[in-house]
């Protein structure tokens, strides 16, 4: 299993993401940052996560560090 480790700059993030959550009224955003929470945490018990390797395994990572998060648009996503 891996371990999380945040950047200290991610607290902003989710700051910036609460005031986005804000200004269009979202419903309940403490539960929209806890789904994102619970989306990195994906991360350290998904056993399929990893490059593949050898004989049919994955090689994992010993701590899984988070540098930043963004939203789609803000990473430049514009669809499909």
């Amino acid at each position: 299993m891996s371990r999380i480790e945040l950047a200290p700059e991610v607290g902003d993030d989710f700051d910036r993401i609460l005031d986005y959550l804000a200004q269009y009224q979202v419903e309940n955003p403490v539960l929209r940052i806890r789904e994102i929470i619970e989306a990195l945490n994906v991360l350290e018990h998904n056993p399929l996560i990893g490059r593949p390797a050898n004989n049919g395994k994955r090689e994992l990572l010993d701590i899984v560090f988070i540098l930043a998060v963004r939203g789609q648009r803000e990473a430049g996503y514009t669809g499909l």
